[in-house]
């Protein structure tokens, strides 16, 4: 039997980006683009042509088919081809490649050849125009009609070298000719490629996580969402766009945890706000001390005011005293001695949550109620979640769940927390989670940020895991932090929001810098906010506020923060200092930064500046303006000294200044 394809001669391989050979998209954000790159080739000698044929696919109607759109490919080096596909807006994006023998190119190259020997060219103009008058017949527009055959005739009429000259030169002739090409043998690539395009702060946001039972300003209160709405001033001063609320459900009884995570909780204890469900509701009920949903509108309402955005955390987990247990018994797995297996993480264990059974019988319904909690509250006007631990849940649900929930609702962004292996991290990734957690928190030395971050930003992970920096969360008290002091806290975060677009701290234990574990060795904070109220002065001396502040404002003012690309590590005769550079395509901003990664003591080196990334010639003086203290330095060429004191300023965050 015969290939259906055995006219197309063009070959078309190794389409890239691609993830898992196109089995899950690349991630992008409105306003980027796609950079395509294919190798294609034929036999013998005629001229290629190609374009890249991409469409967004959001559509769920029944027998829709949107509309190809096409950009030309570029050749480059053996055989290898490339374009960059816009990406104006969000949702599901896929491209083909599709390639042609160009007749009417050879034609021309060769036509040109010829007449430079001083051949005689009679037949070639003849065949030239009967190219064009093919393409006449394919052109759409009456003016390109009449311009193709004006074309034609004029070849005929004047057989001339001059005149074949014109039509080899003509840029009127290509343009028409490229646009209606003959690509009825035209080669379609066997992959599409697939592309998910988030909104803008997908790609870009700072997050404020902070606990509403502890917003109220009488201590020992518990606080309210209300209080929420008195607290979103302090959190929009810093510049924060992102707050980040632990759950907001009731709080089970059952084996409720006490303060510091006690097996048993005294009278009056509030609980752990992970162990969702009680008498008073579930997922999709707010915790009455809280306040309602007049409350929990006007909140997110409050929060928009600010330009910021309300983060709900969804955690698939259930208190014993949870209505699905009663309601679905079913949906958890049963112990022979006839109880529900809680959660375990052995010798930990957690009496306070049951775990859903995703291998249950009725699994179907199981992930139906699941996804409805994400669109019971994406209907309340909630359109970013933090999940927890998604990976001890089945990956077939989420790769569904987030499918459904992105077709219904495209401007979601889900952030896994997912603190586990790295590849089951990627495969959270590959599945849908806009952003993910990272190992940043326990990366320390030099050597471990540089290593990490170059296979974050430069190998193919860049495509589909979008990293989200946190130097601390409710769980995670690093011994970094709880050693190092305010300068610890300092670098830490200076490292997070210029490494990472995506960051977020836990506060105010953040900027307060608080560092006491609940015991030696132990991540855990001492009196840990999970397990009861806290209230804070937010006024301390000691808080590093305003350079939060001022980090985040150098962060939106910056375009060559807001991306993970050009990313670039310069040397330093320092292990204990790290100097990276960002910057944009066109360098029309440049950062370099240097921290100091001892929070103990006063470091110097010589860094030897790539100056050819940051774009500044050898032989000229260029300015440093420190972005954080206002002082300026000049110097000249790639080797130059920097000292940083920790306790005054752990680093530099210069921007390049070349004179033209």
């Amino acid at each position: 039997m015969f290939p259906p394809s055995g006219r197309s001669r063009v070959v078309v391989e190794d389409l890239q980006p691609l993830v898992d050979g196109g089995r899950f998209p690349v991630k992008r954000t409105v306003g980027e683009f796609v950079h395509v790159c294919v190798r294609m080739f034929t036999d013998g000698h005629d001229v290629i042509a190609g374009v890249i044929q991409y469409r967004f696919t959001a559509s769920r109607k029944p027998g829709s088919n949107p509309v190809w759109q096409a950009v030309p490919l570029t050749a480059g080096d053996n055989d290898l081809w490339s374009g960059i596909v816009p990406l104006p807006q969000a949702g599901p994006l896929e491209f083909q490649v599709v390639a042609w023998v160009d007749h009417f190119l050879s034609w021309r190259r060769d036509l040109s050849k010829r007449i430079d020997a001083g051949q005689d060219i009679r037949v070639d103009l003849e065949i030239g125009a009967r190219l064009i008058d093919a393409a006449g017949s394919r052109a759409a527009e009456i003016a390109d009609q009449h311009a193709l055959a004006r074309w034609a005739g004029h070849i005929r009429l004047n057989q001339t070298a001059e005149a074949g000259r014109e039509a080899c030169e003509s840029n009127e002739l290509l343009t028409l000719m490229t646009h209606y090409a003959d690509r009825s043998l035209a080669t379609v690539s066997e992959q599409k490629g697939l592309v998910f395009v988030d909104r803008e702060r997908a790609g870009f946001s700072a997050w404020y996580e902070a606990f509403p039972r502890s917003c109220s300003s009488i201590p020992g209160q518990h606080g309210t969402l209300r209080d929420v709405i008195d607290f979103l001033p302090y959190v929009a001063s810093m510049g924060f766009d992102v707050l980040y609320l632990p759950p907001i459900h009731p709080v089970g009884t059952t084996h409720r945890k006490g303060r510091n995570n006690a097996p048993a909780c005294e009278p009056g204890e509030v609980g752990s706000p992970w162990a969702i469900g009680s008498t008073e509701g579930g997922h999709k009920s707010i915790h009455p001390q809280l306040g309602s949903f007049d409350d929990f509108a006007a909140l997110v309402k409050a929060a928009h005011g600010h330009r910021m955005e309300l983060a709900l955390d969804i955690a698939f987990q259930c208190a014993p005293d949870h209505p699905y247990v009663k309601q679905h018994p079913d949906w958890f797995r049963q112990r022979p001695d006839g109880t529900i297996q809680y959660a375990e993480n052995p010798p930990k264990k957690y009496q306070d949550i049951y775990p859903f059974d995703f291998e249950c019988e009725d699994w179907q319904g199981l992930w139906t109620e699941l996804k409805s909690i994400f669109e019971f509250w994406a209907e309340r006007g909630v359109r970013i979640f933090r999940v927890d631990n998604p990976h001890t849940k089945a990956f077939p649900f989420w790769e569904w769940c987030l499918a459904e929930l992105k077709a219904s609702y495209p401007d979601l962004i889900f952030l896994s927390e997912a603190f586990t292996r790295p590849a089951v991290r990627y495969r959270l990734a590959k599945l849908g989670f806009t952003q993910s957690y990272t190992y940043f928190a326990w990366r320390n030395t030099r050597a471990e940020l540089e290593e990490y971050l170059t296979h974050l930003s430069q190998t193919p992970v860049a495509e589909y895991f979008r990293p989200n920096f946190w130097p601390n969360t409710p769980d995670i008290l690093t011994e970094a932090l709880q050693t190092g002091g305010r300068a610890a806290f300092m670098s830490r975060l200076i490292l997070a929001a210029t490494l990472c677009p995506n960051y977020g701290i836990y506060g105010p234990a953040y900027e307060l810098c608080e560092h006491l574990p609940v015991k030696h060795g132990s991540e855990e904070y001492l009196n840990s906010e999970k397990y009861e109220i806290r209230q804070r002065d937010l006024n301390a001396s000691h808080s590093i506020r305003p350079l939060i502040t001022q980090i985040n404002a150098i962060r939106r003012a910056h375009p060559s923060l807001q991306n993970l690309r050009h990313l670039k590590f310069h040397t330093t005769d320092n292990h204990q200092i790290l100097s990276y550079s960002r910057r944009v395509a066109d360098q029309s901003d440049r950062l370099l930064i240097v921290v100091n990664l001892d929070p103990h003591r006063t470091h110097h080196c010589w860094i030897s500046v790539d100056l050819n990334e940051l774009g500044i010639p050898e032989d000229r003086p260029y300015e440093l303006r420190d972005l954080l203290t206002g002082r300026s330095y000049q110097w000249t060429g790639s080797r130059n000294f920097v000292e940083l004191r920790p306790h005054e300023m752990p680093a530099h965050l210069f921007e390049v200044m070349v004179p033209q």
